[in-house]
């Protein structure tokens, strides 16, 4: 099990470091840096005492160096547009983006996995036809357009919810939904899938001729054997959510990391953009280690591979 564990840390080591580099490349691939962080209007003599104080004369090597540096204690410069540090900035409103992919990925998986679990006992009953019908409408409404028509029918029209904004949970609500109902559809598949694998394995054939009960061998017995898909796709759409709320924060105007890093990328706040980019990754590499580390809760045998 060490090994193992020991195994997966080190390729989530390899992946923050190619995310590193992604990341520092994002200002040196869209053009000259100093040009890009300095005002339209900015004088060749200013250009050119901005690119040596900031280091940008330097090889490429040397200054990802040191980015790399910075990085590793969590610097990574100044916003030139608030004058704070960047990572400040990010770190500020990760918890209004915590909050809003945790309620969106909440809402699926008490959706979801009833949902797919309903439709693989019902099988290819009216039970199952409705629920693959939703889940596929649920994946092919975009993000955007089913966010405008919320606002439209339940703020504007109706006038039960607000329609932009973070305050109580009645705010909370239109986001959630918006940002969970795509990952809702893809669960919901997944799991009935998997549950129609397990149910017909003969270790549950056998379970039910020795007499036990439909509710212990679905809930107990298939679940638990289907539940290693279901545990990667919840891990895959957590990250998601936390990096693919930037439309959903845009169109409610919900104080996360997604609306920064898109005003930060309108106002070429590219040192927020690195720090937001980083955070959001190194997010989506640890819960996927986490992943790994339920595996071998989830089946023993996992630890010896």
């Amino acid at each position: 099990m060490r090994s193992y564990l020991l195994r997966r840390l080190w390729q989530a080591v390899l992946v923050l470091f190619g995310v590193s580099v992604v990341v520092f490349l994002i200002l040196h691939l869209t053009g000259d840096p100093a040009a890009l962080l300095l005002p339209p209007d900015a004088t060749a003599e200013d250009v050119a005492r901005f690119r040596k104080a900031m280091g940008f004369d330097d090889p490429v090597f040397v200054q990802y160096v040191r980015f790399l540096k910075g990085a590793l204690r969590g610097n990574f410069g100044e916003s030139v547009r608030h004058g704070e540090p960047a990572m400040h900035l990010v770190l500020e409103r990760l918890p209004a983006t915590f909050e809003l992919a945790g309620a969106g990925l909440l809402l699926a998986l008490c959706l979801a996995i009833p949902a797919g679990i309903i439709s693989a006992v019902k099988r290819n009953t009216p039970i199952d036809y409705i629920s693959t019908v939703v889940a596929l409408m649920g994946q092919a409404m975009p993000t955007f357009w089913l966010g405008i028509m919320l606002i439209l029918v339940f703020s504007v029209r109706l006038g039960w919810l607000p329609s932009s904004g973070r305050g109580d949970f009645q705010h909370l609500i239109l986001p959630a939904v918006t940002l969970g109902l795509f990952t809702t559809a893809r669960i919901t598949r997944l799991t009935r899938s998997g549950m129609l694998e397990v149910l017909g394995q003969d270790y549950i054939r056998t379970a039910r001729a020795k007499g036990v009960s439909e509710q212990p061998v679905v809930w107990k017995h298939a679940l638990k054997n289907a539940s290693i898909p279901i545990v990667t796709i919840v891990g895959i759409e957590l990250g998601t959510l936390l990096g693919g709320s930037v439309i959903t924060e845009t169109i409610f105007a919900w104080p996360g990391v997604g609306r920064l890093s898109v005003q930060a990328i309108f106002n070429r706040d590219y040192p927020v953009v690195q720090a937001a980019v980083f955070i959001l990754a190194s997010t989506f590499v640890f819960l996927n280690f986490l992943v790994d580390v339920a595996y071998t809760w989830l089946d023993p045998r996992i630890r010896f591979r």
